[in-house]
């Protein structure tokens, strides 16, 4: 085979190898944009991510749990690949957000009156935002968060009166006092429902000494004022947050009149918006379809 021959079929190699390559791994195009944001609350500059599809039927913000948490940009993708607008946004003190944050990795309290309202004051700022890149007609607009929001969420809603339904993934409906003793009865022990009853729990909330002294926040005090509807998804093994009670108090809520929903994962944890599962998060998004149809009249 001559060197012009040899060329020849090196090139048709190739070209079969790089169609058989890449035709294995098609470029998938998002079907939303994603436009980087910063804004202002309470003296710092907070940075952020705007997921938005072509026609979102709702919005929301992602409001963090505890800890250092920066954007959630993975849960913000799989929201706007369902057509929901997100924005995301690293928390105060956190990633690309100046500011101080509150947290026990930095030997301060992060769960006190002062630091809860001021981040709940940060996630009503970011709806604002997310509502600047919506057009004029829009559907409904929210929040969704983990853990701690369960504290966060419901002051930012009532702080905010554009906001229309919020998400809370084993949001306590407990107060921060009343979840610390929970905790420190649990300890962290994964097993601990193994031998361990409802009742007990109870009993240990309601009589243990506190620990700490700090100014508590009780999210029944906002929930009692707001009206719009809200989705728990809580998991039957959490350690960390007292399920019973939340469920209960939620049960008191709806009886009045409250729209408030709540759905029990009896094998999860606390992780229950990142478990191996996505059956959570689906529960969530098709919660947010229904409720936005219903809404859909006034916007």
């Amino acid at each position: 085979m001559n060197a012009q021959n040899k060329s020849l079929l090196l090139l048709l190699l190739l070209c079969c190898f790089g169609c058989s390559l890449f035709g294995q791994s098609p470029v998938i195009i998002p079907n939303y944009t994603i436009k980087e944001v910063t804004f202002s609350n309470a003296g710092v500059s907070l940075a952020g991510t705007v997921y938005k599809p072509k026609h979102p039927y709702a919005s929301l913000v992602l409001v963090h749990g505890s800890g250092q948490e920066t954007r959630m940009l993975k849960m913000a993708s799989l929201l706007a690949e369902n057509g929901i607008a997100v924005l995301t946004y690293d928390k105060r003190g956190a990633g690309q957000s100046g500011g101080v944050y509150a947290g026990p990795e930095v030997g301060t309290n992060n769960i006190d009156s002062a630091n809860l309202q001021l981040l709940g004051s940060d996630a009503s700022a970011a709806a604002d935002v997310l509502l600047a890149y919506l057009p004029k007609k829009h559907g409904p607009v929210g929040l969704m968060g983990f853990s701690q929001a369960g504290w966060v969420i419901p002051i930012a809603a009532q702080k905010n009166a554009k906001l229309s339904f919020m998400i809370l993934f084993s949001g306590p409906v407990v107060t921060a006092l009343e979840q610390l003793r929970f905790q420190f009865y649990t300890n962290g022990n994964s097993k601990f429902w193994d031998t361990h009853t409802e009742t007990e729990v109870r009993e240990h909330i309601h009589s243990d000494p506190d620990r700490y002294q700090f100014a508590d926040t009780d999210p029944r005090n906002a929930l009692s004022a707001l009206v719009i509807p809200g989705l728990w998804i809580f998991g039957g093994k959490d350690i960390q947050a007292p399920v019973g009670l939340s469920m209960e108090r939620l049960d008191i809520f709806k009886s009045q009149g409250k729209r408030y929903d709540y759905l029990l994962f009896p094998e999860l944890g606390h992780n229950t918006a990142f478990a191996k599962s996505q059956e959570p998060v689906e529960v969530a998004v098709q919660w947010i379809k229904a409720m936005s149809g219903m809404q859909k009249g006034n916007y």
